[in-house]
């Protein structure tokens, strides 16, 4: 979604609903979930609160709208990190390399764009509904698990060891990136950071393939 040209009556007829979402969204570029103000955005875009309600019953509601953009992003860049791999030799090499490139892809969007990792995942609910969105559910996450499941198909990765897999690889990358945007490790040189990042996806790998 395009936000380069928000700005006062920026928007077209009719499309009032994406226009104040593509103006929430830069909001949440700059602050995070925490800057998704519906008053805000219908400013931003020149329209009074009461014309944005008739598209948003909530702040929640649009909320929604810029996690659904946020994961779009998200999942655009750790395909974009899938599409700078080389070219393997066989069906398992392409597949681990496939389980690193997804994991930097995912930490590498929460260091490039903070503020929409954050709204992706803020208040995200287990179950979907109209205020909620299952992150099982999401692009990101079924890339992870297809590329599981691939594993599996080729003899590279025991059934038995399958479950919940796709569970402890996320939550080990999304921990590290929650550690370098808000924890401790925010505070060490970028080369040491960068080095913790490959450390984690080594392990992440080696783990999944191991046995």
């Amino acid at each position: 979604m395009s936000t380069s040209n928000i700005g006062r009556h920026s928007y077209h007829h009719g499309d009032l609903a994406n226009a104040l979402t593509s103006a929430a969204l830069e909001l949440a570029r700059a602050g995070g979930p925490d800057a998704v103000v519906l008053r805000e955005a219908a400013r931003k875009i020149g329209v009074s609160a009461t014309a944005a309600y008739r598209h948003f019953s909530s702040r929640e509601d649009l909320v929604h709208a810029v996690k659904d953009c946020a994961l779009a992003e998200l999942a655009e860049r750790m395909q974009d990190e899938l599409s700078r791999l080389p070219a393997a030799s066989s069906g398992v090499q392409r597949l681990h390399d496939r389980l690193r490139a997804l994991g930097a892809g995912y930490i590498g969007f929460a260091l490039e764009k903070p503020g929409l990792f954050r709204t992706a995942f803020a208040h995200m609910t287990p179950m979907a509904g109209p205020q909620g969105i299952d992150p099982t559910q999401t692009v990101p996450f079924r890339m992870l698990v297809e590329t599981l499941d691939a594993l599996v198909a080729e003899g590279a990765l025991a059934a038995d060891r399958r479950p919940f897999l796709e569970v402890a690889a996320w939550a080990t990358v999304h921990g590290m990136a929650e550690l370098l945007l808000d924890g401790p490790l925010r505070h060490l040189p970028a080369d040491v950071q960068q080095a913790a990042v490959q450390r984690s996806l080594d392990m992440v790998t080696a783990g999944i393939m191991a046995g």
